[in-house]
């Protein structure tokens, strides 16, 4: 028989993650699976969402980035796209008092504006939790939602011209992403088997660990996350130095 590996024993606890992205990829294979309507993988999203973000606070990770909603889910239809609107919108109502008890600051990456689809229930709701989180300071939660990698340094680069910039660095990017007080991811981890980043954290993710999984995320939890941040430990950055 196969032995269990020990994950708890296995983590050293000063080589945790800075900084993890998740995209939360696989809820409607997950739901199909079990005969299930596309909604009930996404309602088990939501739920795995607070036990990986409960998980990565309790392991020592200070930021978690989620790929909530993207740009281009926009094309889904109007009712899956409520659906999932409203889920969030919930979630964040529900939880935003054990949020604050918890100092985890809420951020949004993305554009809420984007897209008329967007209710003005999730907006105001994530522009809310904004406001209310702002003065925590132990862990961010970072939703990335309305949120296209393209999108978001289209929008830095606009924004500069805007400014009168003749020349534009790297730096300059930087300084103009949605939430440029992030530091960059550390690891990058997506669900459900497929192999590609579908746009998230483009400019962020440069030197980010990247690793996928086949789990669905609604299977996610803290086992999934200590395994995730065993192989983060496995790795040698070099960042270009050899």
């Amino acid at each position: 028989m196969r032995k269990r590996i020990n994950l708890k024993t296995e983590i050293d606890p000063n080589n945790i993650p800075v900084h993890m992205g998740f995209i939360m990829d696989g809820n409607g294979r997950w739901a199909k699976k079990r005969g299930l309507p596309r909604t009930a993988g996404h309602r088990a999203g939501i739920d795995a969402l607070e036990r990986v973000s409960r998980a990565c606070r309790n392991l020592g990770v200070k930021v978690v980035s989620v790929y909530a909603f993207s740009t281009e889910n926009y094309k889904r239809s109007d009712e899956e796209c409520k659906y999932i609107f409203d889920l969030v919108e919930k979630f964040v109502k529900d939880k935003l008092e054990d949020l604050i008890k918890n100092d985890t600051r809420i951020v949004v990456s993305g554009d809420l504006y984007y897209n008329d689809k967007l209710t003005d229930g999730a907006r105001n709701t994530l522009l809310e939790a904004v406001e209310k989180t702002a003065h925590c300071k132990s862990y961010v939660l970072n939703f990335c939602f309305s949120y296209g990698g393209h999108h978001e340094i289209v929008q830095a680069v606009n924004k500069l011209i805007k400014a009168g910039a003749k020349e534009i660095s790297a730096q300059d990017i930087e300084n103009n992403l949605y939430v440029p007080e992030l530091p960059m991811p550390d690891m990058i981890v997506r669900a459900s088997g497929e192999m590609r980043l579908s746009n998230f954290l483009l400019w962020q993710s440069a030197y980010a660990e990247l690793l996928f999984i086949t789990e669905f995320w609604p299977d996610f939890n803290e086992e999934i996350v200590r395994k995730c941040i065993v192989e983060y430990q496995k790795r040698n950055r070099r960042f270009g130095n050899v």
